[in-house]
This record gives C-alpha cells, structure tokens and sequence, in this order.
C-alpha cells in the first residue's frame, strides 16, 4: 500500500479521496489553486501546496506545476479524482515515467477509452450491442448526409474526444445535421483540441444507465451492479439512482455481463463505468466508457457498501480484487442529487459567491458530501457543483420520501441552487413510477417555464 498520495482535484471528490486515504493511514498531500485556499479539504490533509493562480489553465491542468508538486512532497502516486486531469492519457503516462503511480489506468487504456469511436470498434469486437451509425469518424458533410440517410432521422452528431455533453448536437433531418455538424465540430475543438464527430441513430425515450467496474493488474473484472442517470440536461447528470428501477434481472445480468466483457477485453485496471442506452423495448446499446472514478460512484457506494476510493487505492498498489462477483450484493435503494450553484429559472445561470448559511440535512439514511460551508465563496473559475446529497433506504419509495426530506431541510443562503427544482423533480408523477427518459427534465422545464414566476420562485429564495 501507499505510504503518501497527492491529490490533483479539488472540492469534494479532494475531500472524498482524503478521507478515504486516512482510513488507510496513507498521508494526502492536496494541491489547490490561488481561488481555493479556503476550500474545506486543505483542512483535512497533511500537507498543502499551492499551484497555481485560479485559472484551471494555470493550475489544476498544469501538468508541469501538479508532477513538481509531487516530486518535492515526496509522494509515491497521484489520485486524479474526476475532471480535470483523471482522463489524460498523456498525464497518466508522465506520472509513471516519473515514477509517480497514476491512480487509474493505464495511458494506452485510457487513450483508447477516450476515443468514442474507437470505444465503440472494441465494443463491436467484444460483442457489446452498439447504436447503429458510422463505421468510424465522419469527416465530410457528403458523408454525414448519407450515413444519416441510411441509419434514419433523428441521429446524434458526437465529438470522438472528451465528455460532459460537448460535442453532442441530434439533429431531425439534413439541414439541421450539416448546422449541427459544424457546431459539434467547433465546440470539440474549443474543448478537447480534436474535432473528430461521427454519428449514431438517436434513440427517442431512452434511458441512460451505466454499470460500475473494479479490475486488478491480474486481470480480474468484476461490476458493482448499475446506475439510473436519466434525469440529465444537456447530457449533464443531476439526480442518480442505484439500481435502476426499470431493469429485469435478464436485462441486467446481460447489461453487466457486456460490461466485464469490454473491460477484460480492453485489459481495463481500476475504476471505471460503461455506459448504455436502454430503449423502450428494453434493448441497451454501448455509449462510452469513463476511465475513472464517476461523480456518483458514492451510489453504488451506499448499495454495495463497497468503498470504492479505497478499492483504487489497493489495485493501484498492486493487490488483487479483494472481492468475487459473487460477494457483491446490491441491498436497498440509494438516490443522489447533485447540488449545483445555478439559477435553472435562468437557464441554469451559474451561481458564484458567498454562501452566507449552509445548512445539510441529517438524520437516518442521509450522507452528504460537500467542501462548502457558511462563509464559503464559490469560486467562479470551475464546476458548479457545490455538494452530493445522498439516501439509501429498503425500497424506490421509502428513498424518494427521504430525499424529498432531506431537500426541504437543506438550507443554503446566498447563492441559488438547484434544490428547488429536484424537490419539484421528485414529486413528479413520471419519476415516482419510473416512466421518465433522458428528455423528462428537458419537457419538465418546458412545462414549467410559465411558472418560473409563481410559488417554486419563492420557494428557491427562501431555500437556496
């Protein structure tokens, strides 16, 4: 095992990894920028360094600034957290010429992964369902209109590089694909510095669900059951729920099963997700892989009771899965909501500045994760994702009546969130009977768009 870590993240996936290390008795050493010094996780290391002004640039993508960090903390890896830098092959592989352990997967992995069509050619070889599209990146707007032609309106233009939703445009027929092209294109190039897209068949009312995976350096792969993400805007997660509740046993042994078949085939080492579509008859198709440790890994945390920072932490080292298929069990239901800093009456405005009260909610069956506090200042500079807001209980129903507590008692002044809206969220009959798909959210606002003055205004002065 380690003996010192850096940590090259911040906010709560810093504090999470710190917390996880101390268990461990393994020494964190956290960098931050200039915009973080008050960040509550510099409290819980061991060491602190500053690297940098508050840009991201200039910071915590700077890999020259992050690796002479870690050589004068005297650290033996580096945990990357989500973000940032978690899925930079290039990073991954200075880490280890460094010899600095990069907490994660290999570079070769990770640059394979990373590429959307490439991922989906190994996805085709390990007999993983794919969308129907293009064999491969689209280059031309000749070859976008004919390869649309033949897999049928609507389609889906996506950026080959990165994640998070750039990149990404559907298009309805062919004026729309070649405008959404050059868009797609533009955006992939602003983010990622490659503007490869190709195409896939648009499924209509799917759901988004993903399967956790832990594999060793001997090659052993195991899943940690799903994932329901489908309540996204613009491809961006905000309420996630473990296990998904519209999956049969046959369809998730199947879906898991595919999902161990990729990593072993891709010779896939620590955390990582598979991502799938599942259509309205129940056929799920591949989407990508993140190589990293997700955002709502703290879901399956809570179902499996599974520690999965630590687990990175042990393959990392060298130590073989401590786990079989067979010792993972999936007990009750856990949601998650992630509490962002933005105005959704604004189009989901971000929301920087002081938080003059922060309140969490407690009780049975409540976790909270979060690296804000009253008196905080969020930073404009980054994500604005300010806390996860976590419940686990027996059943689907049981955890949505917790939540819905849980969300009435958080009390965060100054800043608007997005509390109000998951209140609202979950009220909704569509989500209580699970019928919702990954454009629920998207028709939700629509329809609530002429209220955005009424009652749930006040509510979200009052609350956020």
């Amino acid at each position: 095992m380690f003996r010192r870590i850096l940590v090259a993240n911040r906010g709560e996936i810093a504090q999470r990894i710190i917390r996880a290390c101390r268990e461990l008795n393994i020494e964190t050493v956290a960098v931050y920028s200039q915009a973080d010094s008050d960040s509550l996780h510099l409290r819980m290391a061991d060491e602190t360094i500053c690297i940098g002004p508050a840009a991201s640039g200039a910071s915590y993508l700077d890999i020259p600034s992050i690796i002479s960090a870690a050589e004068i903390a005297d650290v033996e890896a580096i945990h990357p957290g989500y973000g940032f830098l978690a899925e930079n092959a290039h990073f991954a592989e200075v880490c280890r010429s460094c010899k600095i352990e990069f907490i994660g997967p290999d570079s070769k992995t990770i640059e394979d992964l990373g590429n959307k069509a490439r991922a989906r050619e190994m996805a085709i070889a390990a007999k993983v369902p794919v969308v129907p599209g293009s064999d491969g990146p689209v280059r031309d707007e000749a070859t976008a209109a004919k390869v649309a032609q033949e897999i049928g309106y609507p389609v889906m233009i996506k950026a080959s590089s990165g994640g998070g939703g750039r990149g990404m445009r559907v298009a309805s027929n062919e004026p729309s694909l070649l405008h959404g092209m050059r868009a797609a294109q533009a955006e992939a190039k602003a983010a990622f510095g490659d503007d490869t897209v190709y195409l896939e068949k648009f499924v209509e009312k799917g759901r988004h669900v993903e399967i956790q995976i832990l594999g060793d350096r001997q090659g052993n792969v195991i899943h940690l059951g799903e994932r329901d993400c489908s309540v996204q805007r613009r491809h961006q997660k905000l309420i996630e729920e473990s296990p998904s509740p519209i999956l049969s046993p046959k369809q998730r042994k199947e879906m898991c099963a595919a999902a161990v078949r990729l990593a072993k085939s891709s010779g896939y080492h620590n955390a990582g997700t598979v991502e799938f579509l599942v259509d309205g008859d129940g056929h799920f198709y591949f989407i990508e892989v993140n190589a990293r440790i997700q955002v709502e890994h703290t879901v399956t945390e809570l179902v499996t009771g599974v520690d999965l920072i630590q687990e990175q932490l042990r393959v990392a080292s060298g130590e073989t899965l401590r786990f079989r298929q067979k010792d993972i069990q999936v007990r009750g239901h856990a949601i998650e909501c992630r509490i962002n800093a933005e105005d959704p009456a604004m189009d989901f405005q971000p929301q920087p500045g002081l938080i003059t009260s922060f309140v969490p909610p407690g009780g049975p069956a409540v976790r909270i994760d979060s690296h804000c506090y009253s008196g905080y200042r969020i930073p404009p500079n980054y994500d604005s994702m300010i806390g996860k807001l976590l419940v686990h209980r027996p059943t689907r129903e049981e955890a949505i009546r917790t939540m819905m507590r849980a969300l009435d008692e958080f009390v965060i002044e100054g800043p608007k969130t997005t509390i109000p809206l998951q209140r609202e969220v979950l009220e909704q009959g569509e989500f209580q009977k699970a019928e919702h798909d990954t454009k629920f959210l998207e028709r939700f606002l629509s329809a609530a768009a002429p209220r955005a003055s009424g009652p749930s205004a006040g509510v979200a002065e009052s609350r956020a």
